[in-house]
């Protein structure tokens, strides 16, 4: 099989394994090649105290120019962290390079934990949620979810019905298959993968400790995983295990959360996804 090219628009921290870090380490594990597009350069992730940055948007379109120019197309486009709604449309000038074939994961990195991130003005938001209807793949968090359905982002579903419900309408609304993460109880944690009506629900154990990144890392895997013949809920599962995995050798080692994930000791596990 011919190997594939993936687009990835998405933040490039130095310091604390999230974002591009992540993205490229895990696409070019399981055999593509991941052309990193940063939409700003940190020092460390936002959730360490004392980080610069650098936006990155005029850049960013002057780099997009010179691929239309080149005539490059990508096998899947994938957004991740962005800065501003001007980067927005940068994604979506970069979906206008995707192969016909192609996909476009969209992860919607508006926030966690019930709040939004302190970035996240009402305007990008809307043009997050109007770019999730150009995607087609969709992996929000909870709290994401929530305020794409117009909730407050503190609002959770109160059981695994409701949680079924909201994948269903987030399928309806933005015409876009939806993985939910995040979801679960004290002891386990489920991933919702919908197409349509059709949700199927993956539970991993709950492990007790919170990484920053790892929704990077589980939306990198879905999308390498479907780029080698996966179907949508495989691509989830293969995911939610990896990235569980990836957090109890993480949890065994007493690492300062900040730091993220393990994720090089494991990268191996990702050759044969």
């Amino acid at each position: 099989m011919a190997q594939k090219m993936a687009l990835a628009l998405h933040d490039l921290s130095a310091v604390g394994r999230a974002g591009l870090t992540q993205v490229f380490a895990a696409l070019s594990a399981m055999g593509h090649q991941c052309v990193p597009l940063p939409t700003a350069v940190y020092s460390s992730h936002a959730g360490i105290t004392g980080f610069e940055t650098q936006d990155l948007t005029d850049w960013m379109r002057r780099a997009l120019g010179q691929y239309q120019a080149l005539g490059l197309t990508f096998d899947a486009v994938l957004s991740g962290f962005l800065n501003t709604p001007e980067q927005v449309a940068c994604v979506r000038l970069a979906a206008t390079c995707k192969k016909p074939d192609g996909i476009v994961l969209v992860d919607p990195v508006m926030g966690d934990n019930g709040k939004l991130y302190k970035i996240c003005t009402p305007e990008l938001v809307t043009q997050i949620a109007e770019l999730c209807a150009d995607a087609d793949v969709i992996t929000p968090n909870v709290t994401e979810a929530a305020v794409l359905l117009d909730k407050p982002a503190n609002c959770v579903p109160e059981n695994i019905q409701e949680a079924k419900n909201w994948v269903q309408e987030l399928c309806a609304r933005y015409g876009a298959h939806t993985i939910l993460t995040g979801f679960g109880d004290t002891d386990t944690v489920q991933t919702l993968c919908g197409q349509g009506e059709r949700v199927t629900v993956i539970q991993n154990p709950r492990i007790g400790a919170y990484y920053p990144g790892t929704g990077d890392l589980f939306a990198a895997v879905v999308l390498g995983a479907l780029l080698n013949g996966h179907t949508l809920p495989q691509a989830a599962q293969c995911a939610a295990d990896f990235v569980c995995d990836c957090i109890r050798q993480t949890a065994a080692q007493h690492t300062q959360p900040q730091w993220g994930v393990l994720l090089e000791p494991q990268l191996r596990r990702l050759w044969n996804v």
